[in-house]
């Protein structure tokens, strides 16, 4: 059974930082590429920030020089370390992992976890 697991949410001054982490299990084929997407209370769901097997990462406008992503291919993890955190930035923060099964590319989803950072 593939499952995403985050962890590493919590409540957070503004101008703090916080380290999500993301393991996925159950996956027998190489991931080739992970990512956080994040989901504020009324908004749509909203890419963060991907990064492929190889590392080529991207991020979204409102995170850049303030997130960092990065995988541990052996571990199927990922991580998205998040400084000087903005009120703004408060939401659920969910992983995604993506992956070539049977020539298909398929994708699977962790639960979420909430930031949620003060003013």
């Amino acid at each position: 059974q593939v499952q995403l697991v985050e962890s590493g949410g919590g409540l957070v001054q503004a101008g703090g930082s916080l380290r999500l982490s993301c393991v996925a299990s159950g996956i027998t084929f190489p991931i080739s590429a992970m990512g956080w997407y994040r989901q504020a209370p009324g908004k749509q769901r909203e890419l963060v920030a991907t990064i492929t097997r190889p590392g080529f990462t991207n991020y979204a406008d409102a995170v850049k020089g303030r997130f960092t992503i990065s995988m541990d291919n052996a571990k199927n993890m990922v991580y998205l370390q998040m400084n000087s955190l903005k009120p703004e930035d408060t939401a659920v923060y969910s992983c995604n992992a993506e992956y070539l099964a049977g020539g298909v590319y398929r994708e699977a989803w962790g639960q979420g976890t909430l930031v949620t950072v003060s003013s």
